[in-house]
């Protein structure tokens, strides 16, 4: 599929009543994780955007209502000096799903066609072969009964220069500003290409992306969660299982 990022650009502001729209999704999420637990499935959710695209905004609404036994959210920063003596792909072996999780990547493996092949943290080499790589990656997940939701959040400059600038405003937010963001800004030219690349060649059959505009924040944050309740529900099986008989004779025991 062939995407054009300016087509995720138009900002435009949620009409519907955003509170009781946000918590109506919230509790179709968590009837959704009930059954993704009770059917033992497993799902891998990937969130990669912009700087100040709301990734963080959306995961913490996504999440707000889960039962915390059954997911995990995996933070990715820049590798360890033991994970990058390994091939890049070895450091997220281990925050891969379960039967009955939801992983969750806020930011994820393909730091190596975005982030690394920019700033010249790998060789072209490298990057050229991660795409395949990170392809056959995917397969083996989907091959075994993952379902891996990709999502991508795209902002314009002007959208988040104005984030930055509030957070750097605000002493409670201001931590989440790093020099980074700022290296990242002044090559916005160059991560643009590598979107549009990584896009074209990674988006398959079993692990699609999915773009969104992240320039209203509140709007974004009910479309990624609407997106990700539509998938679970096509993957989950819908039916709840009957009591389990040893369970409803111990209930009839004590309740009569």
């Amino acid at each position: 599929m062939t995407f054009t990022l300016a087509d995720y650009e138009s900002g435009r502001k949620y009409k519907g009543d955003y509170d009781a729209d946000l918590e109506a999704l919230q509790d179709r999420l968590a009837e959704l994780q009930a059954l993704h637990i009770l059917h033992n499935c497993r799902t891998l959710i990937v969130f990669e955007g912009w700087d100040a695209a709301g990734k963080g905004g959306a995961i913490k609404r996504l999440t707000a209502t889960l039962d915390p036994r059954y997911y995990e959210v995996y933070p990715i920063s820049a590798p360890s000096a033991e994970e990058k003596e390994r091939h890049f792909l070895w450091r997220f072996w281990n925050k891969l799903p379960r039967a009955r999780e939801i992983a969750i990547l806020d930011r994820s493996h393909y730091g190596r066609v975005l982030v690394e092949r920019v700033e010249g943290f790998c060789s072209e080499a490298d990057w050229q072969r991660g795409y395949d790589e990170i392809n056959a990656f995917e397969r083996q997940q989907a091959d075994i009964g993952t379902k891996i939701i990709k999502i991508f959040l795209h902002v314009t400059q002007k959208t988040q220069d104005k984030v930055l600038k509030e957070r750097l405003e605000d002493p409670a937010k201001r931590w989440k500003v790093t020099a980074e963001d700022f290296r990242n800004r002044g090559k916005r030219d160059a991560y643009l290409a590598a979107i549009t690349d990584m896009l074209a060649k990674t988006d398959t059959p079993h692990a699609p992306w999915k773009l969104f505009d992240g320039n209203n924040q509140k709007a974004a944050r009910i479309a990624v969660l609407g997106y990700i309740a539509d998938q679970l529900a096509a993957h989950v099986p819908a039916d709840f299982p009957e009591v389990d008989a040893e369970i409803a004779k111990l209930a009839k025991e004590q309740f009569g």
